[in-house]
């Protein structure tokens, strides 16, 4: 299945085993050549990060002196009784594990692993490789408040900020700004040992700076930025005195004897898994199948409303037995900006589902992923990848049922939509009848974004996506499958 090769992509030890090329006393990274002398050190944070580092250790051997790495509560009794235990460290692991961030929120636990982290970074030399693997969640597994800040205190903060309505990149600039470890600060302390960060991707286009908050990644955030948010959301005076104390001091992470050149030259951070390279192996697998494949965008954001009828209009544009009417093709672009994807891309798309409905191609495959939103409205259980495929199920109703029409599949490649154990959910034009039959009334229950109850109850949960335990995550992948279409040319 298309959707598992896009998972399979992604998994923490391939995207690893895919990125370090080791020729007997060195390490080939993204074209960069490290000399190993028994000189390699190792952290991470992150949800992936335990089957990084276990192929890590793997392909570097005794090369490895000491790690730590700092992961979610409870995931090696998981891995573990899912039969997952390639993903774990082995038995005499170099490596120190702490598990931390219950409820993916920073806790006492994640703040004492990323105390050891920082230590360990502190003692490195010029010989030194420090080797530091980051995945999604890496955030709130790494949370260091700089002194004398106190965790909770951090938190009220980025709270209030989030309750006021800041957007995602001025809560991460304040968060960088309270932090010892974000916003480079990890590659500070790690001076002058060369970092290498590898990094897999749960963010829309992939920005260094953003994923786990960058701590690889220099950032230079002025006070004059901060205050300024700060005192757009009225809450500069509520502050702790411990937050202005903080934010009243020249920050010395950039300043000392370190030009550009020199901090900049000694850390290279890759993206080695992402959307992108999911969506490129799902491809591979529809060709494998017999599907032509496009890929759309691997950055599809915006109000699942727009991006289902956006889905809704290209199987429409792709099914049409006549040419198919030019307002779709104008909706379509329109459409564009508000679920993040360009013109070009929508154009490209088009004129590949336009030769496939004219030429005769057969079966056609359309891929793209990110991170939809839905506006809660209601107190149900369900993610945004089953509420979309509920809304692409009514905008496909009128359309044929499979296989003579199309089929559409959204799912969260970390095997969880929302509070529940689906990743997501697959559905066709028969969705609003097949609901009608069996008493359920589909707008209620999106009303109350209750999907998850909606797709369990309907035809005993056959439409629901449950791959169980994923181990990665790199967003959302969307699919909707073409069929070819027997056309009347004129």
């Amino acid at each position: 299945m298309m959707f598992a090769a896009a998972v399979e992509a992604v998994q923490p030890d391939t995207v690893v085993r895919q990125s370090i090329e080791r020729k007997e006393d060195s390490v080939i990274i993204n074209g960069h050549k490290f000399t190993l002398n028994h000189n390699l050190h190792l952290v991470g944070f992150g949800k992936a990060v335990l089957g990084m580092a276990a192929e890590a250790e793997r392909i570097m051997g005794d090369h490895l002196v000491k790690g730590v790495i700092s992961v979610p509560h409870g995931i090696q009794q998981t891995l573990q009784q899912h039969g997952k235990g390639h993903l774990l460290l082995k038995e005499n692991s170099r490596i120190k594990v702490i598990e931390g961030a219950r409820h993916n929120l920073p806790d006492a636990d994640a703040q004492k692993a990323a105390e050891e982290i920082k230590h360990l970074a502190s003692e490195l030399t010029e010989k030194d490789l420090l080797l530091v693997l980051i995945s999604g969640g890496g955030s709130a597994l790494l949370p260091a408040p700089t002194p004398p800040i106190t965790l909770q205190e951090k938190l009220d903060v980025t709270r209030s900020l989030a309750g006021a309505g800041a957007t995602i990149q001025e809560l991460n600039t304040i968060r960088r700004a309270l932090s010892l470890l974000k916003g480079g600060g990890l590659a500070y302390y790690a001076h002058p040992a060369q970092v290498v960060a590898l990094i897999l991707s749960d963010v829309i286009g992939d920005p260094l700076d953003l994923i786990a908050s960058g701590p690889t990644v220099r950032s230079q955030a002025w006070p004059e930025e901060i205050l300024l948010i700060l005192e757009h959301y009225k809450l500069f005076n509520s502050l702790p005195t411990s937050v202005r104390e903080v934010l009243g001091r020249p920050n010395p992470r950039w300043k000392e004897n370190k030009d550009e050149s020199d901090t900049s030259g000694h850390v290279l951070n890759v993206v080695i898994g992402s959307n992108s390279v999911a969506l490129k192996c799902a491809a591979l697998r529809a060709r494998e199948l017999g599907f032509r494949p496009v890929v759309l965008s691997p950055g599809v954001c915006g109000d699942v409303r727009y991006v289902s009828r956006l889905y809704g209009l290209l199987a429409r544009f792709a099914c049409s037995r006549k040419e198919p009417p030019p307002e779709i093709a104008t909706e379509v672009l329109k459409l564009g900006p508000e679920v993040g994807v360009e013109s070009w891309d929508l154009c490209r798309t088009m004129q590949v589902l336009d030769e496939g409905r004219t030429e005769g191609w057969g079966a056609t495959c359309l891929l793209a992923g990110g991170e939809p939103i839905v506006e809660l409205t209601g107190k149900g259980r369900g993610g945004r990848n089953q509420e979309l495929a509920m809304r692409v199920g009514l905008e496909l109703r009128d359309l044929e049922l499979p296989p003579n029409g199309p089929v559409f599949l959204s799912g969260g490649t970390d095997g969880q939509d929302g509070p529940t154990e689906a990743a997501g959910a697959i559905t066709d034009g028969g969705l609003h009848d097949e609901a009608q039959a069996q008493g359920l009334d589909i707008n209620n229950f999106l009303v109350n974004n209750d999907s998850y109850t909606f797709f369990s109850r309907l035809s005993a949960g056959q439409r629901l996506l449950v791959p169980g335990l994923t181990c990665t995550n790199v967003m959302d992948v969307h699919m909707l499958l073409i069929p070819p279409m027997p056309i009347n040319i004129r």
